[in-house]
């Protein structure tokens, strides 16, 4: 795990933020277990064989997850974004399914070759 995205996340001022990154972190490595994590344009990203699959970013009230190479799958309400990528914000005490964004992770990132 990459330092950098450790501090970033360790440096949330809300901890619930940082409960949430920490949570989406660990499922972005169980889908991709040799997943590559940077910090770029201020943000955590994950990267399958160098191509981007996903990102963490944060607002005021919000943990935003996006998806990338998304435009094969079929995405359930709560999905905003351009077709090769979605995003689902996350707000505090929202309830989100690990086993959906897992489902759609894994099938996004099974075509990073």
């Amino acid at each position: 795990m990459n330092h950098e995205v450790t501090e970033y996340i360790e440096s949330l001022k809300e901890p619930w933020q940082s409960q949430v990154c920490n949570e989406l972190r660990e499922l972005v490595h169980s889908v991709i277990p040799d997943a590559q994590e940077r910090i770029q344009y201020k943000k955590p990203h994950f990267l399958k064989n160098g191509k981007y699959a996903a990102d963490i970013s944060t607002s005021k009230d919000a943990v935003s997850f996006t998806i990338f190479n998304a435009t094969a799958l079929t995405y359930p309400e709560g999905f905003d974004g351009p077709a090769e990528r979605k995003t689902m914000k996350l707000r505090q005490e929202q309830e989100w399914s690990k086993e959906l964004l897992t489902s759609l992770l894994s099938q996004a990132a099974s075509t990073l070759k």
